[in-house]
């Protein structure tokens, strides 16, 4: 089981939203609909999806967050798995651009002899990428995220921070911003990527005189938990913002938004919504035992 799953806010379309990227890319699909009901806001559906054999999940419970590119996903089109892989970027380049906005040009750059960064008709952004094959293997779907700050030199601390907190982690590559860089980026992270649970992630730092985003709910990251022990750890390690704790969710000291959840917990909730939606809504931490009792 994918044991860090990102997860999409939406208004409405959370089911159009996970049925558009399943259309668009390769091995891509939906695989569960449910919806919790009698909510803050209202009936709210749940969607989960894979793209490219990732999982990810999406939620329609009304306006509150808005997706913005302060996390994106990049997808790496690499030859040695990809077959037309250089064909392929372009073609998912030009439907996700399609009533999309690029905020970088599918182009030819100094990492990549193509590479673009588009945010879709959702809010929510893509980095495409073709890869060199000849280097370290890395799976084709890793979340980005941007620490976006005054200073441009938070990502490397953040980081490292995650890499102590979760199992089976560690750093692959990691590059500064030289010397010639403008002045808020200079020895700032321009790309690092890390493993987390044995999933790859990557980060780097932005300045907020070029982008005027931060991390919000509107993306944020479920850990799925196997007990109340790992719950509580996780907890514990994570939660910095104490305003922000509400029904498994949590805001880290970087202001990254987690969900720290049963890795059953649609079973859980599925066994009698009426009595389990209450408690589970009422609840800050994620209390099992007690999502149990109220099941009956």
């Amino acid at each position: 089981m994918q044991k860090i799953v990102p997860h999409l806010w939406f208004d409405k379309e959370a089911l159009e939203a996970a049925s558009f990227y399943a259309s668009v890319f390769p091995n891509s699909r939906v695989t569960s609909k449910s919806v919790i009901k009698d909510t803050p806001s209202g009936d709210c559906e749940i969607v989960g999806f894979e793209i490219m054999g990732y999982s990810f999940e999406a939620l329609s419970a009304g306006p509150l967050f808005r997706i913005n590119p302060s996390i994106s996903i990049m997808v790496n089109f690499d030859p040695s798995q990809l077959e037309n892989a250089r064909e392929l970027i372009d073609e998912v380049w030009a439907k996700l651009a399609e009533s999309g906005k690029p905020l970088m040009s599918l182009d030819e750059y100094p990492f990549s002899e193509r590479y673009g960064w588009v945010q879709d008709k959702y809010g929510f952004t893509w980095q495409l990428i073709y890869t060199d094959s000849e280097g370290e293997d890395r799976p084709l779907v890793i979340p980005c995220l941007l620490f976006v700050t005054d200073e441009s030199k938070i990502a490397e601390e953040a980081t490292d921070f995650y890499l102590s907190v979760f199992k089976n982690a560690k750093r692959g590559t990691i590059a500064h911003h030289p010397a010639g860089s403008e002045s808020s980026l200079k020895g700032s992270v321009m790309f690092t990527d890390f493993m987390l649970e044995g999933q790859w992630l990557a980060a780097m730092d932005g300045s907020s005189s070029m982008h005027d985003f931060a991390f919000n709910e509107g993306v944020c990251f479920i850990v799925k938990c196997e007990n109340q022990e790992e719950i509580d750890y996780y907890w514990d390690q994570l939660s910095a913002v104490p305003e922000s704790e509400q029904c498994g969710w949590i805001k880290d000291e970087y202001g990254v938004s987690w969900q720290i959840m049963p890795e059953n917990m649609e079973e859980l909730i599925s066994a009698n919504p009426e009595k389990t939606t209450p408690a589970m809504l009422s609840m800050k931490k994620i209390i099992i035992a007690d999502l149990e009792k109220a099941a009956g």
